[in-house]
């Protein structure tokens, strides 16, 4: 099941997985963009372990990586419990 976490003011949306049996939990973004459709990345938590990046410059890799460092434990939260809506009982 993937739960949505957070659209910011660019369009980039960000997502995220259940917790995996192994305990991490897999955030996916994607950015739409005119030339390469979509910029994407994915991180997994809580080893901070980036892969699959295309299209992002180093300058927006620094900020999806400090909004990671400072939402991870919201992040791996909602995972345990059905995303946000359900965590939130909402």
């Amino acid at each position: 099941m993937v739960y949505s976490f957070m659209t910011l003011n660019d369009n980039t949306e960000i997502v995220h997985s259940e917790m995996q049996p192994d305990g991490r939990v897999k955030v996916y973004m994607e950015t739409p963009d005119e030339k390469l459709c979509f910029k994407h990345a994915t991180c997994w938590l809580p080893e901070y372990e980036w892969e699959d990046v295309y299209g992002y410059s180093e300058t927006e890799m620094e900020f999806f990586k400090k909004l990671m460092e400072s939402n991870a434990h919201l992040i791996i939260d909602f995972s345990k419990n059905g995303g946000f809506l359900n965590a939130s009982g909402l």
